[in-house]
């Protein structure tokens, strides 16, 4: 889900809350752990900052 730019730019809010579902899942079933959750979480706030500076240059653009 990190890498489907088409996703993210489309809809930021709800990828973002899916990537952060993900995330806890994923430590819940302890297939990572704390710090394993840690830069899952930090990866998504990544990408919705990603996201919302690219929607505001694209809007600057027009």
């Amino acid at each position: 889900m990190l890498r489907d730019e088409v996703a993210l730019l489309a809809m930021p809010g709800a990828h973002h809350k899916a990537l952060l579902r993900q995330a806890h899942a994923l430590h819940q079933g302890r297939v990572i752990d704390a710090d394993g959750l840690s830069d899952f979480l930090e990866l998504a706030d990544s990408a919705l900052a990603y996201a919302v500076e690219s929607l505001l240059d694209l809007k600057a653009e027009e």
